[in-house]
């Protein structure tokens, strides 16, 4: 008696379109995964950072190296390590937390910021750097606004002094006072697009350029 072949039965091959329409939704949501914890892309809609960054400058930021959030509620589940001097940041603006700026950290907590005549003091010590720049020569005096003297005023914790780095033209602050760390998105590491508007060209020579 012979025995019965053994047969392979072939699955039912997955349509072109089913196909198409699952590797479309893995591409969506591995997508929205990178940019709500990894790395996101902003534009540069203002000149408070000349000339660092300029308008038309389209920028990708870190999320991961402050921690890692849950969205909608900004609560930090795994910290990493908290903004630094220097470190330029992304964070939602204070008084319209549906908007974003982008600044300089000036000062973190337990820093005591001074402005005298334009000229900036971290703990007492004068800040000399290349990143602020100074176009206006008119200095106003204490009293009248804070662009141009202000403090000594001390950071509390879990809060950051930002400041634009084109310093008589940043709305930072010196106005509107301190940046909560849950409000802080991530840190702008490199410009990976530039377009100049005005002369309507790219600016060829910011693609790929790291920040500092």
């Amino acid at each position: 008696m012979k025995k019965r072949e053994e047969t392979d039965v072939a699955p039912k091959k997955k349509g072109a379109l089913r196909e198409n329409i699952e590797a479309i939704v893995v591409a969506v949501i591995l997508a929205l995964f990178i940019r709500t914890f990894v790395v996101q892309a902003f534009k540069i809609p203002s000149g408070s950072m000349k000339d660092t960054l300029l308008i038309g400058d389209h920028i990708l930021v870190n999320k991961f190296i402050y921690g890692v959030k849950v969205p909608f509620i900004n609560k930090t589940i795994i910290p990493t390590h908290d903004p630094q001097r220097d470190d330029i940041v992304v964070f939602e603006f204070p008084e319209d937390p549906s908007k974003d700026f982008i600044k300089r950290v000036i000062g973190i907590p337990g820093d005591v910021i001074e402005i005298r005549n334009k000229k900036l003091f971290v703990n007492g010590v004068p800040v000399k750097n290349s990143h602020g720049i100074y176009s206006d020569p008119k200095i106003y005096a204490a009293g009248t606004q804070p662009r141009d003297n202000l403090g000594p005023i001390t950071v509390p914790e879990h809060k950051l002094f930002v400041m634009g780095d084109n310093r008589d033209f940043s709305y930072d602050s010196r106005f509107w006072g301190f940046v909560d760390f849950i409000a802080v998105k991530g840190k702008a590491f490199i410009i990976y697009w530039s377009w100049d508007k005005e002369d309507f060209g790219v600016r060829w020579g910011r693609l790929g350029h790291l920040l500092e």
